[in-house]
């Protein structure tokens, strides 16, 4: 396993999922409502940080890797996925919305795989559809978070309002990568190495 600092960075992301959940199960004379809300959303805040950072340092330092490219987008869907449930579990993200959106990353990532098997993995490459779903989520996600409002802003419904967007954004991106994949499949449907 290649130890650099892109790696370790991403490392450090893997770590911070943990504190984002375990915030929110602080006895109360050690912390706030106010004082969780706050922490968890620096921690996630600073985690989609590095998620930045260590790819820009990667490019820019020539420290890119096969284990890198495997770890980051890991960490990315395991960060969403535990924050999503910590608010599905405060009550502040409904159920259904963090299925489609978890669910969403898990098919999309085995799409990517056998695609990549298939010798097409650029087909299923990233497109503007996902990037906007993906700083939809990164943006809601801190906002209910956080919760409280600030000022004249109400946090909680704005960032209700851009994760139904990401839900809505999540599923079209979705049927898009599987109609890209469609071809494929039927071209190679009922060949013996497309089994297991």
């Amino acid at each position: 396993m290649p130890v650099n600092i892109p790696i370790l960075l991403t490392w450090a992301r893997i770590v911070m999922i943990p504190l984002v959940v375990g915030v929110f199960y602080f006895p109360s004379d050690w912390m706030s409502d106010w004082g969780r809300n706050v922490t968890a959303t620096a921690l996630f805040t600073l985690a989609a940080i590095t998620d930045w950072l260590d790819g820009y340092l990667a490019r820019k330092l020539g420290q890119t890797s096969a284990f890198g490219a495997f770890l980051d987008p890991v960490a990315d869907k395991l960060m969403v996925a535990a924050a999503l449930i910590m608010l599905v579990e405060l009550g502040r993200v409904d159920a259904l919305i963090a299925v489609v959106i978890i669910g969403r990353e898990i098919a999309i990532s085995a799409l990517r795989e056998w695609m990549a098997k298939s010798g097409q993995g650029a087909s299923v490459a990233v497109n503007m559809l996902g990037k906007i779903k993906t700083i939809s989520q990164m943006i809601a996600i801190p906002l209910l978070l956080y919760y409280d409002p600030i000022g004249v802003l109400d946090t909680g419904a704005l960032g209700l309002w851009l994760i139904y967007l990401a839900a809505a954004l999540t599923l079209i991106s979705m049927f898009y990568y599987l109609k890209l994949a469609g071809p494929i499949a039927s071209e190679r449907a009922g060949r013996p190495d497309d089994t297991g």
